[in-house]
């Protein structure tokens, strides 16, 4: 595998931490309209992006296999988890 395939493989392998990452920053911006925010929005998104990525290693080291909707489930869960501790401490 060259560098290009590389680089494209980790893009992939991340792309669910962004986007979800992503939608739970939205989300809580529309939830928690009248609650101050302690933090910046590219903080939150950089705070849930790495949970999320640490997620996804620790389903890939578990199961051997990156992509299980078991993975999947705990990426969601740990990113509103965060996302909801990060709104509530504002």
């Amino acid at each position: 595998m060259d560098l290009v395939d590389f680089i494209w493989h980790l893009a992939g392998f991340a792309w669910p931490a962004l986007a979800v990452a992503l939608g739970v920053v939205l989300a809580a911006r529309l939830l928690y309209k009248k609650t101050p925010v302690a933090l910046a929005l590219k903080a939150q998104l950089a705070i849930n992006f790495a949970v999320g990525v640490g997620v996804l290693l620790a389903g890939l080291v578990l199961t051997g296999h990156d992509g299980r909707m078991l993975t999947y489930a705990a990426l969601v869960l740990a990113s509103a988890t965060t996302q909801a501790w990060l709104a509530r401490r504002g």
